[in-house]
């Protein structure tokens, strides 16, 4: 149902962004010869018919053709993936990795001089837009320093029907700058959000009772605090994680990055409405999925949920 909601909203919102025959032809072209391509693309079809061939087209995983490109949407889509799931993976893992422990650390030594310092810089992780953030680093590392490449994907290896550049050492450059991009405002978020549930943990009465019972700093600190931290935190990574996909747009756009961001970013200004409409399907599976591996790590994550298992 949520898939079928956000696909009925998103066909029904893009008959309104324009008309796809003017970006099609040229001026020249005649009232009957544009009338005969609307026939064609089956845009004189009530939008019912329209919006159910596109349902059972995207069951069958066919989104249509490219009014722009004359592809199969598909194709073009199976092109752009590989590009945007590595860098909002490689996103991911900044963000968590680095994170997570800054969190932690910050919970721990609130009133240290680096606790301070990484305060202030998660500050203006979420304050800046993204699109600032990757022109300073085009500015700095791109052109005054000139050791990063400032936009595309750099070279890339076809390991199958998937393109990678995670093979490559001018892939791997490429990579760095858009990823860390992306990566800020998640990461800084992350890091105050496991601060906040650490703070809190620490203050209920099964931590002072597992110190009174004499049990180790470290121990109390990571083994009893920390997993019950992660609980909250898990479910607001996975959706920042689908977060992270979806909102490549810009960061692919500043970066000319060549995944499913840009290609939407030009499918609007195209009026390519097939492309537009399957990039969203596609963005609401991400979330579905991603939703589903969150509800199965909380079974692995909460033993309470295995407690209550057990005892039906």
């Amino acid at each position: 149902m949520v898939m079928l909601a956000v696909a009925f909203i998103a066909f029904s919102l893009f008959r309104y962004v324009g008309n796809p025959i003017n970006n099609m032809v040229g001026q020249d072209t005649s009232i009957a010869e544009r009338e005969e391509i609307r026939k064609q693309l089956g845009l004189d079809d009530p939008f019912f018919v329209q919006f159910g061939n596109f349902v059972i087209d995207a069951v069958h995983g066919e989104f249509g053709s490219s009014y722009r490109h004359r592809r199969p949407v598909s194709d073009l889509l199976a092109e752009r993936l590989p590009a945007t799931l590595e860098l909002s993976f490689f996103s991911g893992m900044i963000a968590l990795f680095i994170g997570i422990p800054m969190g932690i650390y910050t919970a721990l030594n609130r009133k240290s001089v680096l606790s301070k310092i990484f305060m202030t810089l998660s500050l203006i992780g979420v304050s800046l837009p993204t699109f600032l953030i990757g022109i300073l680093f085009i500015l700095f590392f791109g052109v005054i320093l000139q050791w990063l490449p400032t936009f595309g994907r750099g070279e890339v290896v076809q390991v199958g029907w998937w393109s990678t550049g995670l093979l490559t050492i001018s892939g791997w450059k490429a990579l760095i700058m858009p990823a860390v991009t992306l990566a800020l405002f998640q990461m800084t978020l992350i890091m105050r959000l496991v601060r906040a549930e650490m703070l809190e943990v620490l203050q209920t009465d099964f931590i002072k009772f597992a110190r009174a019972r004499g049990l180790p700093t470290r121990s109390v600190h990571f083994r009893h605090a920390l997993k019950n931290t992660l609980v909250p935190v898990i479910t607001i990574t996975g959706l920042q994680f689908g977060s992270i996909i979806a909102f490549a747009i810009i960061t692919e756009s500043v970066f000319q990055w060549p995944g499913m961001g840009l290609l939407f970013i030009q499918a609007i200004h195209e009026v390519d409405i097939p492309v537009m409409a399957a990039y969203l399907v596609m963005i609401a599976l991400f979330f579905v999925v991603i939703n589903l591996i969150v509800d199965i790590l909380y079974f692995f994550v909460d033993p309470r949920l295995r407690v209550d298992r057990a005892a039906v």
